[in-house]
């Protein structure tokens, strides 16, 4: 079958690789219909370990995709068969294939969500790593007793999840975003004028203090760094803390006053949705759970520009404005 697969130089190239055999105990073969490129697929494609070369599984790259369940090993109800599926492989970071870039992928069916017989697979070939980020973060959020929550990079695909799954347990959220366009298109989602911010606006850190104050949101999602956390530090209440989830703005630094630090109580650490107690714990209740909600409009992958597997080279340089490129599997 036709595959993705890293290079000992970390790049990609299409190769021909065996075909997975009949799924084990747990696990399901999935006839691929779309993979969605993400950020991070570019980014830790340069930080692999040693690889071991050669046409191997192994080798195959790529974190999201869906398409539909041809085959079900033991212990996998019979109901998945023929279903369509949204994989994110970080669910299940042990399986032993480890990409979905490829015709069949063999994947735990904890690293699936059942989708809607009525969408188009294609549609959610990128969201499952973003909905699971996003609903991760509020379970843990709650849990350390935060009222309310803010996004950075609010039109992001996470933070449009973020965005729906927030307001769907009615916990209050401020949205950042870096233009007045952005924030119109946000609006649109049904949140609130005042709580969706432009960081470009004159007045952002006085509105963003007030209400971020009266909202009691003391947690920070951020999918950007630099210079904008850097801006809004101060503006935040107190023992608020900052979860580091991605970096738009590259090595762009993070500065600040230790005072601010050391006064205000704040606290800062990585986001990692694989290392939450809902992943590790409570997968499958989440699944279920998103399960009832997917087919909302803004937990559709953004689709740009799509490209044939042949042309994964090109496919690697698009860069879309809150677009992702897919990969389509005839």
């Amino acid at each position: 079958m036709k595959a993705i697969c890293v290079t000992e130089s970390r790049s990609v190239e299409l190769r021909e690789v065996p075909s997975p055999t009949a799924p084990p105990s747990g696990y399901i073969n999935v006839r691929i219909d779309a993979a969605a490129i993400n950020h991070g697929d570019k980014t830790f494609l340069k930080l692999l370990p040693g690889l071991k070369g050669g046409e191997l599984l192994e080798n195959t790259w790529g974190a999201s995709a869906a398409g539909t369940v041809t085959q079900v090993g033991a212990d996998v109800p019979s109901t998945y068969l023929g279903r369509k599926v949204a994989i994110y492989r970080g669910l299940k970071p042990d399986q032993p294939v480890l990409g979905l870039w490829c015709e069949t992928a063999q994947v735990s069916c904890d690293a699936c969500l059942l989708l809607p017989d009525h969408v188009e697979a294609k549609d959610y070939s990128g969201s499952l790593v973003n909905v699971v980020a996003a609903y991760a973060f509020l379970e843990q959020a709650a849990t350390e007793g935060h009222r309310g929550v803010i996004v950075t990079a609010g039109n992001s695909s996470t933070g449009r999840a973020l965005v729906v799954l927030a307001q769907r347990r009615q916990m209050p959220i401020l949205v950042i975003v870096r233009s007045e366009k952005a924030r119109e298109e946000v609006l649109k989602s049904g949140v609130e004028v005042g709580h969706v911010l432009s960081s470009s606006h004159p007045d952002f850190l006085r509105d963003l203090e007030q209400k971020a104050q009266e909202l009691g949101t003391t947690a920070v999602f951020d999918g950007i760094g630099g210079a904008l956390i850097s801006k809004i530090l101060g503006a935040l209440p107190r023992q608020s803390s900052i979860f580091f989830y991605g970096f738009l703005s590259g090595a762009e630094k993070v500065e600040f006053p230790s005072a601010i630090f050391m006064m205000k109580e704040y606290t800062m650490r990585m986001f990692k949705n694989s290392e939450t107690v809902t992943v590790k714990e409570k997968l499958r209740d989440m699944l279920k759970d998103l399960e009832g909600c997917i087919d909302h409009p803004l937990f559709r992958t953004s689709l740009g520009r799509e490209f044939q597997p042949e042309e994964i080279g090109a496919a690697m340089e698009y860069e879309g404005l809150n677009t992702k490129a897919v990969l389509v599997f005839p």
